[in-house]
């Protein structure tokens, strides 16, 4: 048996992800974003978070997925890696459990359209439930997005 892990399940369209409780700020409910010229299509731009300024990314964007309209349920996660604090935009928050670290296998090259330097690995939940594991660290890759934002400008 391996160690616990406690994850934020969230989802974008059928898939469930998660990201380790503690790389977890907070979660908020969508709230108006001020678009930062100049950046990425998936950085959607920045909150004012209790007197911070938060970037704020589409994760559906950072991952080549399908925009969607916002619902009821939509959150941001906001999470801290290293010395960066970001918002994730995420069709909804739905859990907090524990995961086995045991029950998490190395990636497939591909899951759902996602390459696999985001997947941190894919966790079994029962029989038929799969959670796709974020690599906070790749997702956030600041080398990646600056030369993505050189792409647009």
């Amino acid at each position: 048996m391996g160690e616990e892990l406690k994850v934020i399940v969230f989802g974008l369209g059928d898939e469930e992800y998660g990201i380790e409780v503690d790389k977890v700020r907070t979660i908020e409910r969508l709230s108006p974003i001020t678009r930062v010229p100049k950046t990425p299509g998936f950085i959607k731009g920045v909150i004012n978070l209790r007197g911070i300024v938060v970037p704020i990314i589409d994760l559906r964007g950072r991952f080549g997925l399908a925009e969607a309209a916002p619902t009821e349920n939509t959150r941001i996660i906001v999470v801290a890696v290293a010395d960066l604090e970001v918002g994730f935009i995420v069709d909804a928050a739905n859990d907090v459990i524990d995961i086995d670290t045991d029950k998490i296998d190395s990636p497939p090259e591909i899951v759902g359209g996602i390459k696999a330097k985001y997947l941190h690995g894919i966790a079994k939940l029962g029989e038929n439930r799969l959670l796709v594991m974020l690599n906070l660290n790749e997702v956030l890759n600041k080398n990646e997005i600056i030369q993505l934002e050189q792409l647009e400008v």
